[in-house]
C-alpha cells in the first residue's frame, strides 16, 4: 500500500503543475513534451540496476504495455489536459480518480471475471455522490457552464483511460506475465521498467496525435474544435520548470508507484487510494493560490474519498 501512497502524493503534485503548464502551452504539446524526457530520464534509471531487468522486457508484453500506454497517457492524459484549464487541477482530479474507480471495477468484472460484492457496489455509488457533490452547479459559478461541460467531458474520457488502460490492462498484463512464469515481477524494479514501456505508448501516440492536429490547423487554421487542443503561441520557456514538474511527478515517479502498486493489489483496491488525490491537491492548489475550495467542495471530496476507503475496507475483508 506504501507505493499507492506515494503515487498520490505525486499525481497531486503533477496536477497542479500541470495545470500551470497549460497557462503557457497546449495540452497536447505539454503532454508529448513531458513523455519525452520522462522515460528517458527512467530508462536510464532502469539500466543503471544492470542486466537483471532484462528480464522485464518480453515482446508480447511489450506490445501490450505499448497499447496500455497509447490509451491511458495517450488518449486519457490528452483528455486530462484539456480539463486542467477549463476547470482547475482540484476537479479534474476528482473526476479522473474517483470516476475511474467504478469504470475499472466494471471492466475488471465483465473482462477478467473479478466479482463485486454489494459493499463495493454501494461503496462506488459513494464516490460518485461525493463527485455530483462538489460538481454542483452551484460550486462552480465562477466557471462559465460550457468550459464546466466541455471540462467535465474530458475529465470522463481521462477517466475510462485511467481505469481501463492504466488499470485494468495492467492488471491483465501482469496476470500473463505470471503464467508465463519467465518474468521476475519484484515490484520496484519492474515498476520502472513497466512503467517506461507504457510511457513510449503514449508518447507515440500523442506525437501522432499532435501532428495530425497541426496537419489540420494548416488547411483549416480557424477550426475551433482542433484549435482548443492545440495552440501556436506556445510559451516554452516560463512553461519549462512546470513541465519538468509535471513530468518528474507524474510519468516517472508517480505512474513507476503505480505500476507498483498493481503487481500486488487489485485494481480495485489501487484505485481508490489514488482516489484522494483530490484531497491532497488542495493544500497544493492553496500553496499555488489556483483557487480556494469551498466548504461544500471540501464535503464532496470527504464523501467520495470515504467511499473509496469503504471500497478498500470491502476488498481486504474478501
Amino acid at each position: 500500500m506504501l507505493a499507492a501512497l506515494l503515487c498520490t502524493v505525486f499525481f497531486s503534485a503533477s496536477a497542479v503543475s500541470a495545470r500551470k503548464t497549460t497557462e503557457h502551452i497546449g495540452g497536447t504539446e505539454a503532454n508529448f513534451t513531458r513523455l519525452i524526457f520522462a522515460p528517458v530520464l527512467m530508462l536510464l534509471v532502469a539500466l543503471s540496476f544492470g542486466p537483471a531487468l532484462a528480464g522485464y522486457w518480453h515482446p508480447t508484453l511489450f506490445g501490450l504495455l505499448f497499447l496500455s500506454g497509447a490509451i491511458g497517457f495517450g488518449v486519457g492524459d490528452i483528455a486530462l489536459f484539456q480539463a486542467f484549464p477549463l476547470i482547475g487541477s482540484r476537479l479534474t482530479t476528482l473526476i479522473v480518480h474517483c470516476v475511474s474507480v467504478p469504470v475499472a471495477v466494471t471492466i475488471e468484472y465483465l473482462w477478467l471475471g473479478t466479482t463485486l460484492t454489494a459493499g463495493q457496489i454501494a461503496c462506488a455509488v459513494v464516490i460518485l455522490a461525493g463527485v455530483a457533490v462538489a460538481l454542483a452547479p452551484r460550486e462552480n459559478l465562477h466557471i462559465k457552464r460550457r468550459d464546466l461541460f466541455k471540462g467535465i467531458s474530458w475529465g470522463l474520457i481521462a477517466a475510462v483511460g485511467q481505469g481501463f488502460g492504466a488499470g485494468v490492462l495492467s492488471r491483465y498484463i501482469y496476470k500473463l506475465a505470471k503464467d508465463m512464469d519467465t518474468l521476475p515481477l519484484d515490484g520496484f524494479h519492474a515498476g520502472i521498467t513497466v512503467a517506461v514501456q507504457r510511457m513510449l505508448g503514449g508518447m507515440v501516440f500523442s506525437g501522432l496525435c499532435l501532428i495530425a492536429f497541426r496537419a489540420w490547423l494548416r488547411r483549416r487554421p480557424h477550426s475551433k474544435n482542433i484549435g482548443n487542443l492545440t495552440r501556436r503561441d506556445n510559451q516554452w520557456r516560463p512553461a519549462l520548470p512546470w513541465l519538468l514538474a509535471t513530468g518528474l511527478a507524474g510519468p516517472a515517479l508517480g505512474v513507476t508507484c503505480y505500476q507498483w502498486a498493481l503487481l500486488d493489489n487489485p485494481t480495485g483496491v489501487v484505485l481508490p487510494i489514488i482516489a484522494a488525490t483530490p484531497l491532497v491537491v488542495i493544500p497544493f492548489a492553496i500553496l499555488m493560490k489556483e483557487e480556494k475550495p469551498s466548504w461544500r467542495a471540501l464535503i464532496g471530496g470527504v464523501i467520495a474519498v470515504g467511499g473509496v476507503v469503504g471500497m478498500v475496507l470491502m476488498t481486504k475483508a474478501q
